[in-house]
């Protein structure tokens, strides 16, 4: 496929690592803001959007959800990136030379084992891929950046170190955005179905609205709850399913939960990632 997909950072960030190993044909649009790269689909600038919405360490990512329902996009795919921290350092530095790393916050505290092993003092940047830029432009070899390969390799970096986060799994979790499209047929392809949903104001209304799943055989995949309009009673719901909405068993369950529900709109309907099989 080509053409472009917007993704928030900087060139050489996690997310444009997951544009890359998606679609490496076409062309990483950075944005600012999640909102920016979800806008710049919106208004046509960019055919996809790449958009991290959860990570295995540190749960989702803040106000994505939040930014779904008003998007008028859809998902149309997912993608998993296994989070690989390399120590990057400016040409001919070696690993004794390092005194500080610069890197988000996150990733510093996701390398602490190592950083203490080696004495090397922890530097706060904005980000993954501004620090490795902003290592660059420095030409210190005291100073390095924990970051991806790519970011290395887009910002001349060599890696002194790979892959010395602490966690074995560190996996992020991202969706395509695409303009809304009808739905793709069903097919043996395993699939998943993405939907947001509120609950009648009656008892044990989510208990019987999710009951329709466990009857029918369906597996919830994720259920998560948060606050709308800044009210503490009007709590939505954003839950996957593994199949199509046309699959019998799935289109039992959801009839049984718009039974259950004062709102109901399916935000996605794609093919799970091989990660999950």
């Amino acid at each position: 496929m080509s053409g472009k997909i917007s993704f928030q950072g900087e060139l050489g960030a996690y997310s444009h690592q997951a544009c890359r190993e998606m679609f490496p044909n076409m062309e990483p649009m950075p944005c600012r803001t999640f909102e920016g790269a979800i806008d710049a689909v919106r208004r046509g600038e960019a055919d996809l959007g790449m958009i991290a919405v959860e990570n295995s360490t540190y749960g989702r990512v803040a106000d994505v959800h939040q930014l779904l329902p008003g998007s008028g996009l859809r998902i149309v795919g997912e993608h998993f990136v296994r989070v690989h921290i390399n120590l990057l350092g400016v040409p001919g530095a070696r690993l004794e030379d390092v005194r500080e790393a610069m890197s988000h916050t996150v990733l510093l505290g996701q390398c602490r084992a190592f950083l203490n092993d080696h004495g090397i003092k922890p530097l706060t940047g904005a980000d993954t891929a501004g620090s490795a830029r902003a290592v660059a432009g420095k030409g210190n070899a005291a100073l390095a950046a924990l970051a991806s390969e790519l970011a290395g390799e887009i910002y001349g970096l060599e890696v002194l170190a790979r892959h010395i986060e602490d966690a074995a799994n560190n996996t992020t979790r991202f969706i395509v955005m695409a303009p809304a499209a009808t739905l793709p047929e069903v097919s043996d392809r395993p699939m998943m179905t993405s939907f947001l949903f509120r609950v009648r104001n009656i008892p044990a209304a989510l208990y019987k609205a999710m009951g329709g799943f466990a009857t029918n055989g369906v597996n919830m995949a994720k259920l998560e709850s948060y606050m709308t309009d800044g009210s503490f009673t009007a709590t939505q719901f954003f839950a996957e399913v593994d199949g199509h909405p046309d699959d019998p068993a799935v289109a039992r369950a959801l009839e049984e939960l718009e039974y259950f529900t004062s709102s109901l709109k399916i935000l996605g309907v794609y093919p799970k990632s091989r990660f999950r099989l």
